[in-house]
């Protein structure tokens, strides 16, 4: 594909929506109050924020710059930058992630839709079933049963998707961006004022927002620098591709600032709109349950609400939002990639990836039912290739990106690029990180997540430090 054909954004604030909505998604909604709630409440929040501002600023400038300056994909920008066939994995890395991680990510975005659905309908007493004494199963746990039923909700998902990917970065991405975003700001908005105000609350906001220096630990040190790498989107290919379509005259520096404040305001306000809702219901009981928190957690709270039915279906729209929104990013990341290296058209290269979305998909779907005897590494197969992409591949796509500019680009070049239309303000943290902060970093979350997943699975004693 051209570099000169290019899709492009028509503005800094559509390249600013569209990768803060790659970053927004199901991991800023659940993973980030669960972690929270996990280790420390406001000391997690504070590590969290101060890792963003550091680390995740280096890293989102650096992928940046670089799909800017090359105008290719992740594949493409790696050749184009002058990288030696090894280092060019890390091309492939980045190209490879997206494309186990939409098919599954759809999945859960199924999910979303049946349970905005059955808010919707008016059924939410039943989304509040919990397992009972007879081994009944709670209702997550039987929608997850019926291979059918994820397929048809997935399928859905995954439509909603390809079709804004379809039309192109400014009809599609941007336009869809620039609509949904502030959507979802409004909908967080009034979740977590309605959330902070019930009687109980303000115990989950003080646990929260106010630090407590004595539970810090090394744990909460591993995984708010976790959560920090997976939600601003880093080393997925995204904001390499987002990149790419940036004008010259939009200012890397600013729109960086603006998207790593946009998803610390998110991830914010997901923590004010969930923990104190649990404390409210519960006084905090359940609330590091996971994934189960979105799904059997809160509907219980909206339950036991008022007005249950109207915050259900406003917190399961604003999940929807921050879903669509990043599952069209890492979608665009495959699109990119299939134009750039194949040389195939938008609407082929679309199909393509949609066909591989259906069928990837399918195996994280039937895996909690059809396929629930396949157990790699003793998980089902979406936590699998959750476990590959993120505690694996990520980790490694992030070390050769940072490589890449170390030896082959070099730090001068990446901030000439900057500086074309940034003054480049941070550029002394900048040099810093990258240089002597970001691999420890990396290897770190690489070597914790990878013994994490073998301790909790095997249940090997000597790694159970690790997990995050």
């Amino acid at each position: 594909m051209d570099a000169n054909k290019r899709g492009t954004f028509s503005s800094k604030i559509g390249f600013v929506l569209a990768a803060a909505g790659s970053a927004v998604g199901l991991g800023n909604i659940w993973r980030f109050p669960y972690l929270a709630a996990k280790y420390g409440g406001g000391i997690f929040l504070l590590v969290y924020i101060i890792l963003a501002a550091t680390f995740g600023y280096t890293m989102i400038i650096s992928e940046t710059a670089l799909g800017r300056m090359t105008k290719r994909s992740p594949v493409g920008a790696y050749k184009e930058a002058g990288a030696g066939r090894l280092l060019r994995t890390g091309g492939w890395l980045n190209a490879i992630i997206p494309i186990l991680i939409v098919p599954y990510y759809s999945v859960i975005g199924g999910w979303v839709l049946k349970y905005l659905l059955q808010y919707i309908q008016g059924d939410q007493a039943k989304l509040s079933t919990d397992a009972v004494a007879d081994g009944s199963p709670s209702f997550f746990e039987q929608f997850l049963g019926s291979g059918k039923e994820q397929i048809i909700f997935f399928v859905i998902f995954a439509i909603c998707t390809m079709t804004i990917i379809f039309c192109g970065v400014k009809n599609g991405i941007e336009r869809v961006s620039k609509i949904a975003m502030p959507i979802l700001v409004v909908l967080c908005l009034i979740t977590s004022i309605y959330s902070v105000t019930r009687p109980g609350a303000m115990e989950g906001v003080k646990f929260f927002l106010i630090p407590n220096f004595k539970d810090f630990s090394l744990m909460t040190l591993v995984a708010a620098m976790g959560q920090m790498f997976y939600s601003l989107s880093i080393a997925m290919g995204i904001l390499v591709t987002f990149g790419s379509y940036m004008q010259k005259d939009h200012d890397i520096d600013v729109s960086t600032h603006q998207v790593a404040l946009f998803d610390t305001f998110i991830a914010i306000m997901a923590g004010l709109m969930i923990i104190p809702a649990v404390y409210a219901y519960n006084g905090g009981e359940n609330i590091g349950k996971g994934p189960s928190l979105m799904f059997v957690a809160i509907p219980n709270v909206f339950n036991s609400m008022n007005f249950g039915r109207i915050m259900g279906i406003v917190f399961f729209s604003l999940v929807f939002f921050a879903a669509i929104t990043s599952s069209v990013s890492l979608a665009e990341c495959v699109v990119s990639t299939f134009e750039d290296e194949l040389k195939w058209k938008r609407k082929k290269a679309s199909v393509v990836t949609f066909i591989i979305i259906v069928v990837l998909g399918s195996f994280s779907a039937l895996g909690f039912n059809v396929l629930s005897n396949v157990t790699p590494m003793k998980l089902d197969l979406l936590s699998f290739f959750d476990f590959l992409t993120n505690s694996v591949m990520m980790p490694l796509a992030a070390i050769f990106t940072c490589v890449l500019i170390l030896r082959v680009v070099k730090i001068n070049k990446i901030e000439e690029e900057v500086m074309v239309s940034s003054k480049f303000r941070l550029r002394g943290l900048y040099r810093v990180v990258l240089k002597f902060v970001a691999i420890p970093f990396l290897i770190i979350i690489l070597i914790s997540s990878i013994c994490g997943t073998l301790a909790s699975s095997y249940g090997i004693k000597a790694l159970e430090i690790f997990i995050i």
